[in-house]
This record gives C-alpha cells, structure tokens and sequence, in this order.
C-alpha cells in the first residue's frame, strides 16, 4: 500500500500541473471502489477551480472553493496526468477528470481499494480524518507524544503503535521496519517499556528515512507509479525490509523476520535492542 512518501510524492508532482486549473468535466467510469463515488460529484466539481492539492497522512485533498475531494490511493491506486492525445484509457482508469488546459487527470486503480470522497466541510472534520494523529513532520511528534501514547496503549509492541495512524499518520510497514533499524530499537519491545531518549532517536529516525524516501521518489510497490507512471527509488536504499537473510548492513548478521500484528517484519537481533 503506498505510504506517506509515495503519496506527497504523488502531490509534489501533480500539483505543478493542477493548481489554478479548472475541472470542465468528468468521467466517471467505474463507481465501485471501496467506497462508491459520489455520483454527484461532477456537480460538485464541474467548473470548479482547484486552490490547492496537499496531503494528510495519506490522504490527498484537492481543495477547491465550495469544498474537497478526498483521494486515498488505497493498495493500487495512482493518479497520473494526461495530454488530449496520449493512448486511450486502460480498463482500470476508473474516473477521469478533464481541465481547462485540455489535459486530463486520470485515477488508476487496478484492485479498486482507493476512494474519492466529497466533503463540503473542511477535510479534517471529515470521519477519516479527524482522528488521524499528528504529522511525523509536525513538531508534536516526539519522545514525550510517544511517551505519552505509550502509556495507554499497554502490551502494545512499538512498531503497531508508530503505525496507528490515530498516533502518528502516514507511517505504513516499510518506513516503520526502517525507522526502528535506524533508531536501534526491536520492532517487537513493548512501547511503554522503552525510555524517553530511545522514543525521542525513533521519532528523528521516522523524519529522516521519510525524508530520504520522499526525495528518491517514494518505494516501488508491486503496483505503485508515480505521476508520469515512472516507479520511486527508495526501495535501492532500504536496509532490512524484505531482507531476511540478508546480512545486516551494520554488522553483518543475518537479518530476521518475524510477523507483528499480522504485518511481516525485518530486524537485525545484533542491531536493535
């Protein structure tokens, strides 16, 4: 499932190319995702400017002025910009959206677990949202957030609550697994035993391997493209997810695997304490 770097990867990139634009029109082709689209929202969006496109989490909001539409990419969505004359549409190019520019924005969704919602409200009053915890970015996430959230969350192993998105939003299973390598902390220890400094090393780890993934253009998925249907890079750089094995880049010793909260996961037992 494509995870908080390849979605601002997907905003960074489509943004250029949406802002102050106007959707003319849309087609709706396929209704049926996870949740159905609304078959209004072409009155809701038809000659409607777009103010912004930005991201919480790993949800995409593309704003605009009487309201938002909500994207969730799902496990094998992706969004992609189009010319007039580019090659016909696929048969899982679900909803297309036309602009004023004679371009075209196309949502690409092969399982068609993703979502386009409608909100006429601010985005972060909508039901999927307003739950989601702080940004890994925002300087509210750190060792005493963490710490906090700990406390409540007893027998909770660390890598389910950095990926509980009502604690910190975004984080999915591969950044999880790669910020505990770097931080040095076993995906497996009980959060609220781990002390403070530990939690403060584990919330700069998530900022600088999000960081790293984000400028490398986000981690190939099986299913995941980019905007101009080109994969992200990160997945050269990762240094225990999907490595079992392995030896640790570290120390040599074999990298392990295990499953936590039914997610597979990667750690050097030498490494991480």
């Amino acid at each position: 499932m494509p995870e908080l770097p390849e979605v601002e990867t997907t905003r960074r990139g489509l943004a250029p190319h949406l802002q102050k634009r106007i959707i003319t029109h849309l087609d709706i082709r396929q209704p049926k995702l996870r949740w159905p689209v609304p078959m209004d929202l072409d009155r809701h969006l038809c000659h409607m400017k777009i103010h912004q496109i930005r991201r919480r989490g790993k949800y995409l909001l593309l704003e605009t002025g009487n309201g938002s539409l909500i994207i969730h990419l799902g496990m094998s969505g992706s969004l992609r910009i189009a010319g007039p004359d580019s090659a016909g549409l696929g048969k899982h190019d679900h909803v297309v959206f036309h602009l004023d520019n004679h371009r075209r924005l196309i949502f690409h969704d092969p399982r068609r677990f993703g979502a386009l919602l409608w909100t006429d409200a601010p985005p972060e009053e909508h039901p999927l949202l307003k739950s989601l915890g702080p940004e890994p970015f925002d300087h509210t996430f750190n060792g005493s957030w963490l710490q906090q959230m700990a406390r409540s969350s007893r027998g909770t192993t660390i890598k389910t609550l950095i990926m509980n998105q009502k604690i910190v939003a975004g984080i999915g299973n591969i950044y999880a697994n790669e910020a505990l390598f770097a931080a040095g902390i076993r995906p497996d220890r009980i959060a609220n035993t781990i002390p403070i400094n530990p939690l403060d090393a584990l919330c700069k780890s998530v900022r600088n391997v999000l960081s790293a993934a984000i400028a490398q253009g986000g981690t190939t998925l099986r299913d995941f493209t980019n905007e101009k249907g080109q994969p992200g890079y990160f997945q050269l750089a990762l240094n225990v997810y999907g490595k079992d094995g392995s030896p640790c880049p570290n120390c040599c010793h074999p990298i392990q695997a295990t499953r936590i909260g039914q997610r597979a996961t990667f750690f050097c037992p030498r490494c991480q304490r």
